[in-house]
C-alpha cells in the first residue's frame, strides 16, 4: 500500500534522512509508433503541478540533492519538487543509470518496448519470482542484485537529509517488487510522481524501505 507523501514526511524523525527513488510526473502518451520509445516526450501541465505540490509536502528543515535520469521528463520533475520546496535554482545531476538501470542487453530491451513495454516488465519480475533460468541475451539484470546495487547508489550519492532520484516506472517498479514484495500487473500499475522512500539514520544505516506517493493514489488501473 502506498503511503501519502505528506503522511509519510510528516512522520519522520528530525534526525532521519530520505533516499526517494520517484517516478516522473504525468507526462503525454507515448505512442507505438515513436521511434525513439517516448525518449523526448516530455510532461504535462498538470505533471508540472503535481511535482510543484510533492515540494512542499517535503519538511523545511534539511539540506537536499537531486538526481535524475538525463531524460528531459525526468529532470524536470526534480526541478520542480526542489522549486515546490522553495529552491529556485536547483542543481539537478544527471545519472545515465537511471535512464536505464535494469537492462542487461539493450537490444534485447528494444524487443521487449516493442513487443509490449508493461507486459514485458511484468513476464520478467515472474520469471524472476519462480526462479527461471536467464540466457546470455536476456534483456534485464537479474534482480536482487541490480535492486541492491540501486540501493548502495542512492545511499552512495546522496549526502543530503532529503535525496531526490527521479527516473522512470520500469526501474521503481522492480525496486519494489524486490524491496516492498509488492505486484503489478499490466492492468494494475504504479502511477505518475510514486516511488519508494529509504530512511535511514544519520549516518546512513537503513531503517525502513516504504512505498511512497505523491498523488491521491500510488496506483494506475487500465
Amino acid at each position: 500500500m502506498f503511503i501519502p507523501a505528506s503522511t509519510f514526511f510528516n512522520s519522520l524523525a528530525s534526525d532521519e534522512r530520505v533516499f526517494l527513488l520517484i517516478r516522473h510526473g504525468e507526462r503525454r502518451h507515448i505512442t507505438p509508433e515513436d521511434p525513439d520509445f517516448g525518449a523526448h516526450v516530455g510532461l504535462t501541465e498538470r505533471g508540472r503541478e503535481q511535482a510543484l505540490s510533492l515540494g512542499k509536502c517535503i519538511p523545511a528543515e534539511g539540506d537536499m540533492s537531486f538526481f535524475s535520469s538525463p531524460v528531459g521528463r525526468c529532470m524536470e520533475t526534480a526541478s520542480c519538487i526542489a522549486k515546490g520546496r522553495g529552491i529556485e535554482n536547483p542543481q539537478v545531476q544527471p545519472l545515465d543509470c537511471l535512464a536505464e538501470y535494469f537492462v542487461q542487453d539493450y537490444d534485447e530491451y528494444t524487443k521487449v518496448l516493442r513487443a509490449g513495454f508493461y507486459e514485458g516488465i511484468c513476464e520478467w519480475l515472474k520469471n524472476e519470482a519462480e526462479g527461471n533460468p536467464r540466457g546470455d541475451k536476456e534483456a534485464f539484470a537479474p534482480l536482487p542484485a541490480r535492486s541492491e546495487e540501486m540501493l548502495s547508489m542512492m545511499l552512495e550519492k546522496g549526502g543530503a537529509r532529503f535525496n531526490i532520484f527521479a527516473t522512470h516506472d520500469a526501474w521503481v517498479v522492480p525496486c519494489l517488487t524486490h524491496f516492498c514484495k509488492m505486484a503489478f500487473t499490466p492492468q494494475r500499475w504504479m502511477n505518475y510522481l510514486t516511488g519508494m522512500a529509504v530512511v535511514t539514520d544519520a549516518q546512513k544505516n537503513v531503517k525502513r524501505i516504504v512505498p511512497v506517493t505523491g498523488l491521491d493514489t500510488g496506483w494506475l488501473l487500465f
